[in-house]
């Protein structure tokens, strides 16, 4: 039989020339330590539902987080590396790939484009180099999809803003030290504001008896009248466009690891078909487990041309909301169905978490719903297409619920605010 084109197993188009000698080094750098560090006891920190914060340190020096800054001590890297390092973090679990996201794109982020010189100064090297832990709370018990709806609210009231409400499913929310909240105010605008760890009425406590992410702190949030000084109000936020920008450099991040998931799953399947003995014969040579792989193998390869081409374009600042929603939409999809097909080619063995596609297929599904459900996105890349809006919002600048605000054509301008039926 013919050989695969590539040493790799699932590097089947030769995405390897497509990297730099940079980003492929700091893969192998993230790579290398997942295997020794974190899967080894992978299955523990899921089962035991545990955060490794002792690792903390360890990503914060590799560079990983504030890892496409270029100041207050990041690592400068490209969007390719950073979706390089998502997808080999992933490959580990979800709860690594998480945390190092979060904290790039929902905290840093938010914290760099639109705080204050003294905001950059007092957070950024502190979350950079993890001796702080941030989170973003948007997500409500009743605004997930439609964050437009959010009940959070923030009244001036002698400098200060004094805060009620409530966050739902925010990832570090329990070990966080700064929180960065969006509420309404009460002139109407979406904002940001920077709540820290002990303020009165601010409290914090993990979600409970959930089965995926759950080597995650995933949390919920209340605000019961917090005192906000105005100087934590991040001045540059101007409606959910601030919010919804950032997200969608959370998407771009689950779109790369996504693709680690799914190649950790393909990987284990082939090599247990290949040694499984039934019928005195390998499974691997069977025609069905063939199908599942050659299947699994092509979606694999599918995303990580996708991830590549969106990489670059990001890079070169041509990446748009939709191309973000369709690769985020597509590969988390797709790597939940060949989670399950791995899982079903391991027969029993794959219900148990001495094997990870259980671990990857249950995380799977949270991939698949947060930062814009499958759903939403397919409607969000709908717009996009038709210059028609398929979504009841009325809200100018919220774009759809959790999909990101995709501007489209001068039809989609004029149809903002109608509900289409579908």
């Amino acid at each position: 039989m013919p050989a695969p084109p590539s040493t790799s197993l699932t590097d089947f188009y030769l995405c390897e020339d497509l990297f730099s000698g940079e980003e492929k080094q700091i893969r192998e750098e993230v790579r290398d330590w997942v295997d020794r560090r974190y899967l080894p006891r992978a299955a523990d920190f899921f089962e035991g539902a545990t955060f490794p914060v002792e690792l903390i340190p360890e990503m914060a020096d590799m560079g990983l987080l504030g890892i496409k800054l270029n100041e207050y001590g990041g690592r400068g890297k490209n969007n390719v590396s950073f979706g390089l390092v998502c997808q080999e973090l992933e490959r580990g679990d979800s709860a690594l790939r998480s945390f190092v996201s979060v904290t790039n794109s929902l905290v840093i982020h938010p914290i760099h484009a639109f705080g204050s010189r003294e905001q950059k100064e007092r957070w950024l090297p502190e979350l950079v180099s993890g001796r702080k832990i941030g989170c973003f709370a948007l997500s409500e018990p009743e605004a997930g999809s439609d964050p437009g709806s959010m009940r959070s609210l923030a009244v001036k009231n002698s400098g200060r803003y004094v805060l009620n409400g409530r966050k739902m499913w925010i990832t570090n929310g329990a070990i966080a030290d700064v929180a960065v909240v969006w509420a309404k105010t009460q002139d109407g605008p979406v904002r940001g504001f920077l709540v820290e760890k002990g303020m009165e009425g601010f409290s914090a406590r993990p979600v409970e008896r959930k089965f995926s992410m759950r080597a995650s702190v995933t949390s919920v949030l209340n605000f019961d009248n917090v005192s906000v000084p105005e100087e934590n109000l991040l001045p540059g936020t101007a409606g959910l466009k601030s919010a919804l920008s950032c997200l969608n450099e959370g998407r771009f991040s689950i779109a790369w690891g996504s693709v680690g998931a799914a190649v950790a799953c393909y990987e284990t399947a082939l090599d247990y078909a290949k040694s499984r003995i039934q019928f005195r014969a390998p499974i691997a040579s069977f025609q069905l487990v063939q199908q599942k792989l050659a299947l699994m193998l092509t979606e694999i390869t599918k995303a990580q041309l996708m991830c590549v081409r969106l990489g670059r374009l990001k890079d070169e600042g041509r990446a748009s909301p939709a191309h973000i929603s369709m690769a985020k939409m597509n590969n988390a999809h797709e790597a939940l169905k060949i989670a399950r097909s791995a899982r079903e080619i391991l027969g029993a063995r794959g219900i148990t978490l001495g094997y990870p596609p259980i671990r990857h297929m249950l995380n799977l599904e949270t991939l698949n719903t947060y930062e814009g459900t499958r759903d939403i996105h397919i409607l969000s890349l709908g717009r996009h297409i038709t210059g028609m809006n398929a979504f009841s919002c009325e809200c100018e600048d919220s774009g759809p619920g959790e999909a990101g605000a995709v501007k489209g054509s001068e039809g989609a301008k004029k149809a903002k605010g109608k509900r289409i039926s579908t």
